[in-house]
C-alpha cells in the first residue's frame, strides 16, 4: 500500500451465522475471522460495496 491510497478499519461485531450464505462469504473475503476482529482494507469502490452488503454485521472506521 502506498502512502496515499486511503484505508479503512472494518471489524466484525455480529456473527454472520443465521444470516444468508453469501454474507458469511463476503464477510470470510474480508478477511474477517471472528467478532470483534479487525483488518484494514484500500477504501475502493469494490470494498465499499462489500461493506455495504454486511453492514449490519461490522463498523467501519475511516
Amino acid at each position: 500500500m502506498s502512502k496515499q491510497q486511503k484505508t479503512v478499519k472494518v471489524t466484525l461485531v455480529k456473527s454472520p451465522i443465521g444470516f444468508n450464505k453469501t454474507q458469511a462469504k463476503t464477510v470470510e473475503g474480508m478477511g474477517l475471522r471472528r467478532i470483534r476482529h479487525s483488518v484494514t482494507l484500500l477504501d475502493t469502490p469494490e470494498t465499499r460495496g462489500m461493506i455495504h452488503k454486511v453492514r449490519h454485521l461490522v463498523t467501519v472506521a475511516e
